[in-house]
């Protein structure tokens, strides 16, 4: 148990271990927010769990395709003379 703590004393370690969690919780709440999955935003947000949570939600909960809505533009109409 020492030996884990004084491995994440060391800067490096520590810098690798915080990068990794901020792009696996990025991508996740990226991810979450799209899809209105609110508890699941706010469970990634608050937690910090080295990007466990996270890669659970993309790989298992994550919805394959994100559609988009776009309002169809109004036909224009020939005005009659």
């Amino acid at each position: 148990m020492v030996d884990i703590i004084s491995w994440l004393l060391i800067p490096w370690v520590l810098a690798v271990i915080v990068i990794w969690e901020a792009v696996w919780k990025g991508i996740a709440l990226w991810y979450s927010a799209r899809a209105k999955h609110l508890v699941w935003f706010i469970c990634i947000l608050i937690f910090n769990t080295i990007g466990i949570l996270p890669i659970v939600y993309l790989l298992f909960f994550k919805k394959t395709k994100i559609t988009r809505t776009v309002k169809a533009k109004p036909r224009r109409t020939k005005r009659k003379r």
